[in-house]
């Protein structure tokens, strides 16, 4: 009922945003908007690299494609409306809005929390017992993806309830650039005790959850990496995990940051800050950071740079075949209906010994022809003639 009496009182709040630099209008509108941009860049392409590409298709790449997935839906949760807001004299978001769009962050950002833990534990199981490594992960990783969004979605659910169960001041002034809970606390009229329990309980059952999980991971993870004899194997083992530590450690520090600092040292500035790294910052650093030292990554983009030369045709000459892998050309370079052999070097064994297997039929079949009419000769050209 309080919702609803909230939602007749009001219809809308104002966003400050970054309005009291307003000589950095410009210069900031360009910097976000590289970021987001970069970010959808570099997680789609993730994305996209993950689901074409074969040898990335094992738990941990799947849980890296749904974290790019969540990053995207995270920073699109308030990067558009930020952007736009930076040219309006009047910054508005409607009250159902700015419900939504709480909802949708701290449910993304629950949601985040639990792949890292999930990642972590895949990881563990990688390293401490690699060959149950398959028959571990692999029954359960679609389960484990879907507990983490159904997680995620219900903090979110909690969270917003809890808040909008507020009464809002008639000063509907937000000193933000999005609908986060901190200022939208500050903003209430009413006790906002039994919000800041809600909020609490639920960083701790989700928040300290998943990072309990990725602690006692990375302790197995440890302990078995020290039975590694050689120098080398450890840090192999080491560069599997680096990547993720790296995202556990700025996520959950930012993150934490944030939401379990103390009322009286709240400085609006900070808090600005503090959002627009992890609400901003992270999604674009995450594809970076599983993409610098990841060799499977990168070799993974290799094939694809080569695939895509492949299918525009930039590595092949003109009349060339991919089916066949042949020219239908003579000696005079003149199209005629008879296969001659031109091949790509692609590097595959394969395709050579197809290749070998088709000369000798075809010497076998034009023989006759090769003794009576030299200049329509079908002729063998390339690597193989």
């Amino acid at each position: 009922m309080a919702l609803g009496r909230n939602i007749t009182a009001m219809t809308n709040f104002i966003l400050l945003g970054f309005s009291e630099h307003p000589e950095l209008r410009a210069a900031l509108f360009m910097l976000f908007l590289g970021v987001y941009l970069m970010t959808l860049a570099g997680n789609l392409g993730l994305i996209v690299l993950i689901r074409v590409d074969p040898h990335l298709h094992s738990p941990m790449y799947f849980f890296l494609g749904n974290l790019s997935f969540v990053d995207i839906s995270y920073t699109s949760s308030i990067a558009p409306k930020m952007l736009f807001d930076f040219f309006q004299e009047q910054k508005v978001i409607s009250f159902l809005g700015c419900a939504a769009q709480l909802f949708f962050f701290v449910g993304m950002g629950g949601t985040e929390c639990c792949l890292l833990s999930a990642m972590a534990y895949d990881r563990y199981a990688a390293i401490s017992r690699p060959l149950l490594y398959p028959s571990l992960m692999s029954p359960t990783v679609v389960g484990m993806a879907m507990t983490a969004y159904t997680g995620g979605f219900l903090t979110g659910l909690v969270q917003t309830s809890s808040i909008f169960q507020l009464h809002f001041c008639r000063l509907r002034v937000i000193n933000h650039f999005f609908c986060d809970l901190p200022p939208l606390m500050a903003l209430s009229c009413s006790s906002t005790f039994l919000s800041r329990v809600v909020n609490f309980l639920v960083v701790c059952a989700v928040g300290g959850t998943s990072a309990l999980v990725v602690l006692v991971s990375y302790g197995y993870i440890i302990a078995a990496v020290m039975k590694i004899h050689s120098t080398q194997g450890r840090m192999k083992a080491f560069n599997t995990c680096a990547s993720h530590l790296v995202t556990v450690m700025l996520f959950y520090g930012s993150g934490l940051f944030s939401y379990l600092h103390s009322s009286a040292g709240y400085s609006r500035d900070r808090e600005k800050a503090v959002s627009l790294f992890y609400g901003v910052v992270i999604p674009m650093l995450n594809p970076i950071i599983y993409s610098l030292r990841n060799m499977e990554i990168k070799d993974a983009l290799k094939r694809f740079k080569k695939r895509k030369k492949q299918l525009l045709g930039r590595d092949v000459e003109e009349g060339y075949d991919l089916d066949s892998g042949f020219l239908y050309k003579d000696l005079d370079n003149n199209v005629t209906g008879h296969p001659v052999l031109h091949t790509c070097d692609k590097g595959q064994k394969d395709e050579q010994r197809m290749l070998k297997t088709k000369l000798n039929e075809w010497s076998i079949m034009f023989s006759e022809d090769n003794d009576s009419k030299e200049d329509g000769i079908p002729t063998c050209r390339g690597p193989l003639g």
